[in-house]
């Protein structure tokens, strides 16, 4: 299946939550303006409910539509809205059907005014379908905004399915996702799904520079409020506030969650028999700690779930990213991976204790989201009580990169011939100055290997073709089986030069 507008048929989509509104008014009764205060009380108000989903108002005919039937399904341009008022931003919705059977109202809103934005077929050209009622009440399944991003017309971003968002930047194409609320991710009774339910979209001033976005969160752990204030631009920058109200504490609660796909790449050690090199639309989750270090994490794919946990204290941000920018890479003419957008959370404010949880699933193609990363608080408050959070998203196709080195490349793999026993890792490190330092500088690799075991031998040269470092040292098993962590950095004369590598093997 290929991409839909914007969005990817993934597993993370196939399972929507969405909920009923609890008998509260969609808008402030007369007199009184909409406002992120507003939304906020109605969430509060809405998570001492119990949870209700809310009722499937699309036809079954729809909901059976084939995928290319629903591809048959396109909004007309011409009627996007705000497109006659010449408004530097534009919306256009998602008719509902194939898997999309969940529906949410959206309303525009102008000085606090909110108006809803009623569905209508007229929006829509239906191609070879035969059409048959609508309810008037559907609703829409999500929306996308465009504005003059690279050309006029341009995508800018999507909301569809659960508490999903994609947002592009300058000379990029679709690529990984964000969510408002990740809920019991990677736990054994299975993942949770809350989803935005009701939009409220400010109607842009005429030379306005970026749009601001108001979403209502439900599901059956908690109800929450949140306002993106999206700026477009070579980084476009989303600056979310958000507060979360549980009507139970789940196991896990991850706030800024990033999904993304990772298939195989460099490090991969299985066969695919994918004529390309890699394909992923991240490479790695990057952290830069609250005492101010810089971790670089290789995704994988793993055969089973793997869960990790990196324990910080008030981080300063963290992102799954997309290193490999060269089109050699991935040989790929149609999916552009190499132009595939990094997301990085950059929190606002001190966020205590917790950590950057990274879970890893195993996919055989690339049609699923595999990876996810996200916050968790060290401790939550009780039910009820308000989870209150602000961090900036930022998209962006040039890099974020540590001030010293970094990590071009990850490989892995043994000599079958000398010693087949172990298992040799290969890191190229870049940046930060590597490049003007001699080959004969005294510069040392740091190596450590966790329990499960030992380090067999390590090295370090410069690569005089493309001026890079490369540390390769081998493990040798204890034949426990458990997973080895592995870190590697660089340092000459005491002083650290890069970023810190850190993996999780299994042997």
């Amino acid at each position: 299946m290929r991409p839909l507008g914007g969005t990817k048929p993934r597993r993370f989509l196939a399972s929507l939550a969405l909920s009923s509104l609890a008998g509260l008014p969609l808008a402030p009764v007369p007199g009184l303006k909409f406002d992120f205060n507003w939304l906020r009380d109605r969430a509060q108000r809405l998570a001492v409910e119990p949870y209700h989903a809310r009722p499937v108002t699309v036809p079954d005919w729809l909901r059976h539509l084939t995928y290319d039937q629903y591809r048959n399904i396109r909004f007309a341009p011409v009627k996007s809205w705000w497109n006659r008022d010449n408004l530097p931003f534009k919306l256009q919705f998602f008719h509902p059907g194939f898997y999309f059977d969940r529906t949410v109202q959206i309303y525009e809103v102008a000085n606090g005014d909110p108006k809803l934005i009623p569905f209508s077929a007229k929006y829509f050209d239906y191609g070879h379908n035969r059409i048959q009622p609508l309810p008037p009440t559907m609703g829409y399944a999500g929306f996308r905004i465009h504005h003059y991003l690279n050309l006029p017309g341009d995508e800018l971003g999507v909301f569809l399915g659960a508490s999903y968002f994609r947002f592009l930047c300058r000379n990029a194409v679709y690529g990984m996702s964000a969510r408002g609320l990740a809920v019991n991710t990677g736990q054994a009774g299975g993942e949770e799904f809350p989803a935005f339910e009701d939009f409220w979209v400010e109607r842009p001033a005429p030379n306005a520079g970026s749009i601001v976005v108001y979403a209502l969160l439900d599901g059956p752990s908690a109800a929450g409020a949140y306002r993106f204030e999206i700026v477009p631009g070579e980084d476009t920058v989303m600056t979310v506030q958000a507060e979360i109200y549980c009507r139970k504490n789940p196991a896990v609660l991850g706030l800024a969650p990033l999904t993304t796909m990772f298939w195989h790449g460099k490090n991969t050690d299985f066969e695919t028999e994918d004529v390309r090199p890699e394909v992923h639309d991240s490479d790695g989750l990057m952290l830069h700690t609250g005492r101010g270090e810089w971790i670089w994490h290789p995704l994988n794919n793993p055969a089973a779930m793997r869960v990790m946990s990196f324990l910080d204290e008030n981080p300063r941000g963290f992102g799954l990213i997309q290193r490999e920018r060269n089109f050699e890479d991935y040989q790929d003419l149609e999916a552009l991976y190499h132009r595939r957008p990094s997301t990085w959370v950059e929190p606002v404010g001190s966020w205590g204790r917790g950590s950057v949880r990274l879970v890893e699933l195993h996919t055989p193609d690339e049609t699923n989201d595999n990876i996810v990363a996200f916050w968790v608080p060290a401790a939550l408050p009780l039910p009820g009580a308000p989870i209150a959070l602000q961090y900036k998203l930022h998209w962006f196709v040039d890099q974020i990169h540590p001030p010293g080195g970094f990590v071009a490349s990850t490989r892995q793999g043994r000599s079958r011939t000398f010693e087949p026993e172990l298992r040799l890792f290969v890191i190229d490190f870049t940046g930060g100055g590597l490049e003007k330092e001699k080959p004969e500088s005294k510069i040392d690799p740091v190596v450590s290997v966790g329990a499960g075991a030992t380090l067999a031998h390590v090295s370090l040269l410069k690569n005089p073709f493309n001026h890079t470092w490369r540390a390769a040292f081998a493990v040798k098993p204890d034949g426990s089986g458990q997973p080895v962590e592995l870190r590697c950095f660089l340092r000459k004369d005491g002083a650290i030069l890069t970023e810190t590598w850190g993996y999780l093997w299994t042997p």
